[in-house]
């Protein structure tokens, strides 16, 4: 069987032509093209046409390889487009770190208390959460007939049916997670018409064939698109190597880090709501326990700054580096709100350092060596407030996407959480995304065992033990402890605002 799997990051996408069957799975990297933010006027916009148009080129050339059985399309959560009632798009979807949300979750949260909207959706407070994306922008609501989360959005395009992939759907903050349904109540009292979300699919349907007249002009078989955990974590999650038994964490490592366990039913406790643990929907009617964790975002952002000053800073080199660094002279609260926006990343965490009384970082290194120790703090602060809160011991934290490459990271995340770490596969949200296909065009996976059965046989994960520090590490947690600030919407906290 031989696919193309469309996986779209926050920073760059690719299309992967992946082959599965019997005792094998195999991804190829065909086309990759670059992404991000792009600012017109005070707004921070995606480039959504030329996500479609990178789309098409890169399903064309995985068909030039090969005949093509099928496509899917997964990417990051929450963003969406808001089309008429023709059809057609109104406007370009707007970035999620853009700051029109700011204040918008105080607003919600007059007419939904906290507490209530996470009993019912089981997410975590976000200030860019789809739900408050969509309050903030209410005008534009009147004239829009229905919403399309990004991957939906673009499967639209491809086969003109619309609807939402339920693994994505549940990161809006407008799904209810046990009923497994929209939760149009709660949408209705935060001031979204219901008539906006679309009616909903579980990974692995199929969603339909390419359009004729797309097809034609593309010189493609009409192909049919088959929605996959269309949450590239969710995608990701699929492909996490555990062995059946094991007390698994994951952490989906890329430009967000999302650590967490797999569940079989939501953990809305009171425990869960005071940690700001999320509930996502995972492949065959999983929970993805977890929270959201800044990521290498940190890292990228710092390395763009000293390229823009004329000082390019090569990250393996740095990397090599900030090894030799002692470890944990400084931390910072990784997850603080002056770490979401984009901009000076070295001088936000030379002042973070300063407000906790820690001498900055004064070197590449140093900073880089800073960045990496505290996102693998944050790593044991969630993967051990997971474990608490479920009751569920973790024995082994499996690392995979990109951040499974970066060797400093995988193993101060073993030293910092004190087990085992497993990394790789690099590729998991692209081999997530294939296998599901697979699956839903006749390949014999009939569960997730036997789709991890086939990424351990085929993409074994590098071992990394931990060294036995854990008092360095108590010490750091214990030095940032009091100075971690409470969060804005127990999320991530506001954005700048912007002048307008």
């Amino acid at each position: 069987m031989r696919v193309a799997a469309v996986d779209l990051g926050a920073t760059s996408g690719r299309v992967m032509a992946g082959s599965v069957g019997p005792g094998h799975l195999a991804v190829e990297e065909v086309h990759r093209f670059p992404n991000g933010g792009v600012r017109a006027g005070t707004t921070l916009y995606w480039d959504i046409l030329g996500l479609h148009r990178e789309t098409l080129a890169g399903i064309q050339s995985a068909h030039r390889g090969a005949a093509l059985d099928g496509a899917g399309i997964d990417s990051w959560a929450v963003d969406y487009g808001l089309l008429d009632a023709t059809g057609a798009l109104l406007g370009n979807p707007v970035h999620h770190r853009d700051s029109r949300t700011a204040g918008v979750p105080e607003l919600v949260h007059g007419r939904v208390p906290p507490r209530e909207l996470y009993e019912v959706t089981g997410l975590q407070e976000l200030p860019f959460n789809t739900l408050y994306q969509l309050v903030s922008e209410k005008d534009r609501l009147a004239a829009a007939e229905r919403m399309l989360l990004i991957p939906d959005l673009l499967g639209y395009w491809l086969t003109g049916r619309a609807g939402a992939e339920r693994t994505n759907a549940s990161t809006t903050q407008l799904y209810d997670v046990r009923a497994r349904t929209w939760a149009t109540g709660l949408a209705e009292r935060a001031g979204i018409p219901p008539r906006l979300l679309p009616g909903l699919r579980d990974p692995g349907a199929v969603i339909g064939t390419l359009i004729p007249e797309l097809a034609a002009e593309l010189a493609l078989p009409e192909l049919p698109v088959v929605a996959v955990g269309s949450h590239d974590t969710a995608s990701a999650v699929v492909a996490v190597p555990a062995e059946p038994g094991t007390g698994f964490a994951y952490i989906s490592s890329g430009t967000w880090s999302l650590v967490g366990l797999e569940l079989d039913e939501p953990e809305l406790s009171d425990a869960a709501f005071a940690a700001n643990f999320t509930n996502e929907g995972g492949v065959d009617g999983k929970i993805r326990f977890l929270r959201n964790v800044m990521g290498l975002w940190v890292l990228s952002e710092t390395l763009r700054v000293w390229a823009a000053r004329g000082r390019p800073v090569d990250l393996a080199t740095v990397l090599g580096e900030a090894a030799a660094v002692p470890p944990l002279a400084t931390v910072v609260d990784i997850d603080a709100p002056e770490f979401l926006a984009p901009g000076d990343m070295p001088a936000r965490i030379e002042a973070a350092c300063v407000a906790t009384g820690q001498r900055p970082p004064t070197s590449p290194a140093e900073t880089v060596r800073c960045i990496v120790d505290s996102l693998a703090l944050a790593y044991r602060r969630t993967v051990r407030q997971a474990a608490e809160i479920t009751g569920r011991p973790v024995d082994v934290v499996h690392v995979v996407g990109g951040g499974a490459r970066n060797e400093l990271l995988c193993r101060l995340t073993a030293d910092a959480c004190g087990v085992p770490v497993l990394a790789g596969p690099v590729e998991a949200a692209a081999l997530g995304n294939v296998l599901v296909q697979g699956r839903a065009l006749g390949v014999d996976l009939p569960d997730l065992a036997a789709m991890r059965a086939l990424v351990r046989e085929t993409q074994p994960p590098r071992r990394y033990a931990p060294s036995g520090r854990e008092p360095a590490w108590a010490a750091a947690e214990a030095r940032l402890g009091e100075g971690r600030r409470p969060r804005s919407a127990r999320g991530f906290g506001r954005e700048p605002t912007r002048s307008k």
